[in-house]
């Protein structure tokens, strides 16, 4: 039988805490610097920096300044709604995956929207394409902004006039 936590040993927030919205483990996102079309997720509170995957990814340097250029296939598994794009890197990061390996990923600032609301995040760039989700949104990300249920899903519609690529796909 478990004994309850004694009041003494309980960790209790000085601050008052804000109401968050939830998310759920799996929600759309738009982003719409990156994406023509809203990207299904995966919420990973285990992952401390977002992801996306990104494919071609090249470097080069304009104006002094180091630029990176990919292309985002926001649909798994299909090039429908393809992009490329260009974008300033803010630095380098060392990232090790949940497979344990190793590896030096660009990192781009682009802004996200989830729902209504609407922010800025730094974002690591990788070939994620053995993956199920074409992004991983990380701790940072949501930390301060949201709560996470993980027993559900989805809890955000799409805010835009942009349609999920199903709804364009198969006009649901």
């Amino acid at each position: 039988m478990t004994e309850p936590i004694p009041a003494s040993h309980r960790l209790v927030s000085r601050r008052k805490s804000k109401e968050r919205p939830l998310l759920g483990w799996r929600e759309w996102v738009e982003l719409p610097d990156l994406s023509p079309v809203p990207l299904k997720v995966k919420i990973d509170t285990g992952a401390r920096t977002s992801t996306l995957h990104a494919f071609d990814l090249s470097h080069d340097e304009r104006d002094g300044e180091a630029w990176v250029t990919f292309e985002v296939h926001p649909v798994q598994r299909s090039r429908a709604h393809s992009t490329l794009v260009s974008y300033p890197i803010e630095g380098l990061r060392r990232v090790r995956s949940s497979s344990g390996h190793s590896e030096e990923r660009p990192v781009i600032r682009a802004p996200i929207r989830i729902g209504g609301h609407e922010f800025e995040i730094d974002v690591t760039l990788t070939s994620r394409d053995e993956m199920g989700f074409r992004m991983l949104l990380g701790r940072a990300a949501i930390r301060r902004r949201f709560l996470v249920d993980a027993g559900r899903s989805y809890l955000h519609p799409v805010q835009s006039a942009r349609q999920r690529p199903e709804q364009k796909e198969n006009g649901t």
